[in-house]
């Protein structure tokens, strides 16, 4: 109360005033205080809450133990009442939610229904849906060279799976590291001629683990990617929490604008990929190695699309740049550097062309020892199955010493192309083996897959939104060695049909409207086809003898590397 009065004395006018006769407020009796602030018509009030609360604070003092016991025994309703209070408020509507983000799709066409397709590993390129019966030609499998079904691959896979069963036990951080891995990293590292390799779960772990890493670990690096990069990389630069550019797609002189911003002396990554999967475009490796050079950059090139397609032994585009020199070296090194070596990290995929599940990483030997030290993506996931791990290494070594299996596919593609191309068909023009047909619409796009499906039991998926730009809608179509001209043949009568259905727009409809994406473009510049008429012309007589069954050696990186 004292206090209260005093501070009254020193704020409150009315106290002021009583008290300005005075020579020194603090020689006031502490009665006379208290009673001009009473008689204040504001501090009166509060002085009077200040004396109730003191009251009722000392018989709460003195009513202690039995409060304690009566608020023990009331506990549980107490415990309601609270519950009830925090529920007075309706929930979020998390369904609502979802249930509103999905209609967007539906309402967009964006929305994806997944088809049942059961491939038939004897029958390839086969499948049969929900009934075993109901069978459909697949058109648009990534397994490029059908080495999901070859048998050499298979009967590994099997003893494996026998010998070591059906998992690989945890991480290799905790169950431990297995002769597959050893071999598997091995077999990579020598097929992009690399010091060592790094395997993943899948190219998209891969992906987001390396570019992610590097953007966390290497203060103020700034990482350039091209616009149509695949999603795992662009996630593993969001990861990263470091400056990007997006550089037009194969932009070079864009690139190196972008390049030009900053002092040599500042890390930077180029991010890219050799076939771009949606369009077939291919990028131009030796000249973005340049560019690294000159302003000091790294280099990530991801040959997902390209490995088992492209060089003499499929190592992918980097391999094909210096086709010649590989192929008369084989599993060695040519004695000049070659693009290859000009990339300092190479990621890939054993889902595609080598027909199993799985993705890798191969560079420098610090390079992957770091990425193998750091990387949570690959710390922190469980290793591939055994027989998995076995079975790729199979693949690959199966792979490495058929060129005629990348010639077929070649072949069969350049078929497809030039029908379709005679049928005025729209296909996005590309260097590669992929086969995008433009249609430009969503809903037309779905509708085309469903009438190949359900009229002509040919399965090609529409490709929408957000995997390609709205308004670029297409079918993807990629051959592979079992699809001969006879399937071909029906394929591309089904096609035709399909357009003359849906009335779809053909390259003369396309080109009226002034072109897009090449297709109907006048000063369309075409690129010529990767592969040369005389490398298609070449045997697997005309590899070099030490690409069957070679030794390669185990990396030390593997498993760590003993100081």
């Amino acid at each position: 109360m004292d206090s209260i009065a005093r501070q009254s004395a020193k704020l409150c006018p009315f106290v002021s005033r009583a008290t300005s006769s005075l020579r020194n407020v603090q020689t006031l009796q502490q009665g006379n205080i208290s009673a001009m602030a009473q008689r204040c018509p504001f501090m009166g009030q509060a002085m009077q809450k200040a004396h109730l609360t003191t009251s009722a604070a000392a018989g709460a003092a003195a009513a202690a133990p039995a409060a304690q016991e009566a608020s023990r025994a009331a506990g549980k309703d107490q415990s309601s009442v609270m519950a009830d209070r925090a529920t007075q408020e309706a929930k979020f509507d998390y369904e609502g939610l979802f249930e509103q983000d999905l209609q967007k799709k539906r309402l967009d066409k964006s929305y994806r229904f997944f088809n049942n397709i059961n491939r038939l590993a004897k029958e390839f390129p086969m499948a049969h849906r929900q009934q075993e019966e109901d069978k459909v030609t697949v058109w648009c499998s990534n397994d490029y060279l059908a080495l999901s079904k070859n048998q050499q691959v298979v009967d590994v896979m099997k003893r494996t799976l026998d010998k070591y069963g059906a998992g690989a036990g945890g991480t290799r951080n905790i169950a431990g590291h297995n002769q597959h891995a050893l071999r598997l990293e091995a077999e990579v590292a020598a097929l992009h001629k690399k010091e060592g390799a790094l395997v993943f779960s899948s190219c998209f772990v891969a992906n987001d683990a390396v570019i992610s890493l590097l953007g966390q670990k290497l203060k103020d690096l700034v990482i350039f990617s091209d616009e149509l990069n695949h999603a795992s990389m662009i996630v593993g630069i969001k990861h990263a929490s470091t400056t990007k550019h997006i550089f037009k797609h194969n932009d070079l002189e864009h690139l190196e604008e972008l390049l030009a911003m900053y002092p040599k002396s500042t890390p930077k990554l180029i991010a890219f990929e050799s076939v771009y999967s949606m369009s077939g475009s291919v990028a131009d490796i030796n000249k973005i190695c340049d560019l690294a050079e000159k302003y000091g950059a790294l280099t990530f090139l991801d040959e997902v699309h390209a490995v088992g397609l492209y060089g003499p032994h499929g190592a992918g585009v980097a391999e094909h740049c210096d086709f010649e020199s590989h192929r008369s070296s084989g599993i060695a090194s040519p004695a000049h550097q070659t693009v290859m070596d000009r990339v300092d990290m190479i990621t890939g995929t054993l889902g595609k062309s080598f027909g199993t599940v799985g993705g890798y990483v191969a560079g420098s030997l610090r390079l992957i020892d770091w990425l193998r030290s750091y990387a949570p993506g690959f710390i922190f996931t469980t290793s591939l199955p055994p027989s998995v791990m076995a079975g790729a290494a199979e693949a690959i070594r199966y792979q490495r010493s058929h060129l005629d299996l990348r010639q077929a596919q070649q072949r069969h593609t350049a078929y497809v192309k030039q029908g379709l191309a005679d049928l005025d068909i729209p296909v996005i023009p590309n260097p590669s083996h992929i086969v995008p047909v433009l249609v430009g619409n969503p809903d037309l796009a779905r509708q085309a897959s469903e009438i190949l499906m359900d009229k002509h039991r040919i399965y090609v998926q529409a490709i929408n939104f957000p995997t390609v730009a709205r308004g670029t809608e297409r079918l993807r179509i990629t051959p592979t060695p079992g699809h001969t001209d006879d399937l071909s043949d029906i394929l591309l009568d089904a096609v035709d049909d399909v357009f003359n259905t849906l009335q779809l727009p053909r390259v003369k409809d396309w080109k009226r409207q002034g072109g897009l994406l090449g297709v109907g473009q006048s000063d369309y510049m075409a690129e010529p086809n990767l592969w040369t008429e005389d490398q298609l012309q070449l045997s697997n007589d005309d590899l070099h003898p030490n690409v069957r069954e070679p030794i390669i050696d185990q990396l030390e990186v593997s498993s760590g590397i003993r100081y």
